[in-house]
């Protein structure tokens, strides 16, 4: 026959109440060269990354970042987890980047400098995970189906 429970028996379990769970606790990662190493990635790019403090050069396969990303708008995109947390001028940033086109590899270099910043500064963590900068972009390119011209493209029809 089963054991029933009475309550003086749950009133031994009433004072050993659920611990409150705590924020991680997140360390510092460097290397023996005094760097932050990241690996960042955007559609089929692969960027990995290191900073160290210096005067704010960066360099991208061993060019300087505005001879290997002409356009503008991807000079901002690798400058922007850099201004946001105030660090312009205290990092010298080296990537290697490969895979996918420059759109993707700037995007890639951004997440690894972001992710980076989070290892030498633990303390810059909610600053750039509020602005996106943490946050993997999963977009990818759909394959393309058989019996299609492209991902979704049909041929085209004809009646006769």
């Amino acid at each position: 026959m089963a054991e029933t429970k009475t309550f003086e028996d749950l009133a031994v379990l009433k004072g050993s109440e659920p611990a409150t769970p705590t924020a991680p606790v997140y360390t510092q990662k460097i290397d023996a060269q005094g760097r932050a190493y990241a690996t960042g990635k955007r559609k089929n790019a692969v960027a990995r990354v290191w900073i160290k403090p210096g005067a704010g050069k960066i360099s991208v396969n061993t060019k300087d970042f505005a001879a290997y990303f002409a356009r503008p708008v991807l000079q901002m995109l690798l400058k922007q987890p850099l201004q946001a947390v105030n660090r312009l001028s205290q990092f010298d940033v080296t990537a290697t980047v490969s895979g996918g086109g420059l759109s993707g590899q700037a995007g890639a270099v951004r997440h690894g400098i972001s992710k980076a910043l989070t290892y030498y500064e633990p303390d810059l963590r909610p600053t750039l995970k509020k602005g996106g900068f943490l946050t993997r972009d999963s977009r990818v390119v759909e394959r393309k189906k058989y019996g299609k011209m492209k991902a979704r493209r049909s041929f085209q029809f004809s009646k006769r």
